[in-house]
């Protein structure tokens, strides 16, 4: 990079010894006609000066050299800052936050530790810059699934500033994801109700079943999270079209729970009516059931480069009548694109199970089990009833050939209960009640998804201290999900998380015919399965009450008739109950979408 030949003869002829100088020199370059002409500046006088400043030249042109995108020449600039002054703490950040961007992630984590180990920085010497070390480590663990870690360093943060509510609510979710139990253990400079504060919509589903704290927990992430003050792009008065136009929006268009459930769906919409957009920022994950669903839509607009104004004003564009946002406010959710109200009419659907708390968002699809009219006042937006049930299906859906209980590792005889949900769904309470049951029921066993092994060393210590033998507690690997289909056919009853219900997964254990027990409280979440229950008529299946809830499995894991008539009353549902029948849940969504619909 030669120096620039616009810059004065104060900057070039005679570069200033003075590092500082360059360095403003650099900063009226860069405002003036780019970072390129900074570096080259930089690079000039490093090449002339023996300056005991270097180091900070050196850093800035690093910095450049990450504005460009140009992170192996950053590398080698901070590393020449180190060079020249080893102690140089942020240019051993910057350095780690380099090599991250370039896909050493381990490599970053040794270059961090070891700021923390010399020290360089503690929480009373350059506490912001530590804040930021070990904040960094943590959610870079945490991408990489190693939560007890992340935990660790989140924790350290926490007790050098407590007031981090970002960091709050990552820490609240990884106990959530390990099952340390209680969630909310005490942070020294914390109070409860702060910690309840900070905590995530998704997580907070798990944490509590009121519904009142769910909803006040979206619109605070609403208020800080979105930007609300936009202008309104669709007009009030809606478009002429001859079919409706709906378009569906998702970062889940790939091998992922919303595809699973919502593809038949996005097939069978009438096209005599309507006209189907698909707007995606979903990742390529090359699998069947993503092309699937990309082949199902009339219009398929990729929007995963386009920043959320551009987004949105791609659906105005399209003059979409109807949004449906399958995103909600889960993790990859691009709330603002809603935020511009891009559609006359904007509904969420099945991404998140409780109130978004968006005020871009007119309905919620629901049914009347899942949103009674008590709980209505607890949503921002208004229910979109449909007549039988909430959920769509999939009756397409690949399973692979059923294994047999040696093949799934379980015992030939004694009753298998099963819960395949994510261990962040369960709670201390609900595992207790389960550890009665296996005690109530000789022989039996539990069968869990193999989350992580810090749940797995979790809950395999609570059972012992629940008087059950760890042994009872089997774990199985994550599997495709043909054979993840298959498995179900291997287990005897369905145990459901309580307060955050199976959604996906229920509906596959009653698919492949396997009774789900459920507690149904006063929330979306937790009103889930049972409203699927509902569909198949199979209320004894459907708990309000802890006890109940426990009660009921030990009925029917030592009642063999009443297990043999909830199955086979379940395997009737399949072919003549609402939940499965695709072309009558089709009819009734398009009813509903075309009721709220503006018509110009």
């Amino acid at each position: 990079m030669n120096a620039p030949a616009s810059v004065t003869a104060a900057d070039t002829a005679a570069p200033p010894l003075d590092a500082f100088q360059v360095i403003a020199a650099g900063d009226r370059l860069c405002a003036t006609q780019g970072p390129q002409q900074a570096a080259a500046l930089y690079q000039q006088w490093l090449a002339g000066s023996t300056s005991p400043l270097r180091h900070v030249v050196q850093f800035n042109l690093g910095v450049i050299y990450g504005q460009l995108q140009l992170h192996e020449q950053a590398e080698a600039a901070y590393r020449a800052a180190i060079n020249s002054k080893p102690d140089f703490a942020q240019a051993w950040f910057n350095l780690g936050a380099t090599v991250e961007r370039l896909g050493r992630k381990e490599h970053a984590l040794t270059i961090w530790q070891s700021m923390l180990d010399h020290p360089l920085v503690t929480p009373t010497h350059q506490k912001d810059l530590y804040l930021l070390v070990v904040n960094g480590m943590g959610r870079l663990l945490e991408e990489m699934r190693q939560y007890d870690r992340s935990e660790g360093q989140l924790f350290a943060s926490l007790l050098a500033e407590p007031q981090q509510p970002k960091v709050i609510q990552h820490w609240v979710h990884l106990r959530q994801k390990q099952c340390s139990w209680p969630v909310f253990t005490p942070v020294p400079g914390l109070g409860q109700g702060e910690v309840l504060k900070a905590t995530s919509p998704l997580a907070m589903l798990s944490a509590s079943d009121d519904p009142g704290l769910q909803l006040a927990t979206s619109i605070r992430f609403i208020t800080e999270k979105v930007n609300l003050r936009v202008p309104r792009l669709a007009p009030e008065k809606g478009y002429r079209h001859e079919k409706l136009r709906i378009g569906f929006l998702s970062s889940d268009f790939c091998l992922h729970a919303v595809s699973l459930l919502t593809v038949e769906l996005l097939e069978l919409l009438d096209r005599d009516r309507f006209e189907v957009y698909g707007f995606c920022w979903s990742r390529e994950d090359g699998s069947a059931l993503r092309a699937r669903v990309v082949q199902s839509f009339d219009h398929y607009v990729r929007i995963a480069d386009l920043d959320d104004a551009s987004a949105a004003r791609a659906i105005r564009e399209a003059e979409i009548d109807v949004v449906v946002d399958l995103q909600g406010i889960t993790s990859g959710a691009r709330p603002d694109i809603i935020a511009h109200k891009p559609a006359p009419v904007q509904i969420t659907y099945l991404g998140f199970p409780g109130p978004t708390g968006h005020p871009g968002i007119d309905y919620v699809v629901a049914d009347r089990f899942l949103i009674p009219d008590a709980e209505r006042p607890f949503y921002t937006e208004t229910p979109l009833y449909l007549p039988h049930v909430f959920q769509c299906s999939d009756r397409q859906r690949p399973v692979a050939p059923l294994p047999s209980r040696a093949q799934c590792g379980l015992p030939e005889d004694g009753f298998v209960f099963c819960s395949f949900n994510n261990n962040y769904k369960f709670t201390e309470e609900v595992f207790a009640s389960w550890m009665r049951m296996l005690t109530a029921v000789p022989g039996s066993v539990l069968w869990l998804l193999a989350d992580n092994p810090w749940s797995q060393a979790s809950l395999t210590r609570r059972a012992g201290e629940h008087g059950v033998d760890p042994a009872r507690l089997l774990f199985a690997p994550r599997v495709s999900p043909e054979q993840y289909l298959a498995r179900y056919t291997a287990a005897d009853l369905f145990l459901d998380a309580y307060p955050f219900n199976a959604g996906t997964t229920a509906n596959d254990a009653l698919w492949m015919g396997l009774p789900v027990l459920t507690r149904s409280g006063r929330t979306f979440a937790s009103r889930m399965a049972g409203s699927l229950l509902t569909a198949l008529d199979l209320p004894e299946l459907i708990t309000t009450t802890l006890a109940d809830y426990e009660a009921r499995a030990i009925d029917i894991a030592t009642q063999p008739a009443l297990h043999a008539d909830l199955k086979q009353r379940l395997k009737a549902g399949r072919s003549q109950s609402p939940l499965f029948d695709m072309p009558r849940f089709v009819q009734d969504f398009g009813d509903a979408v075309e009721r709220v619909a503006i018509r110009g």
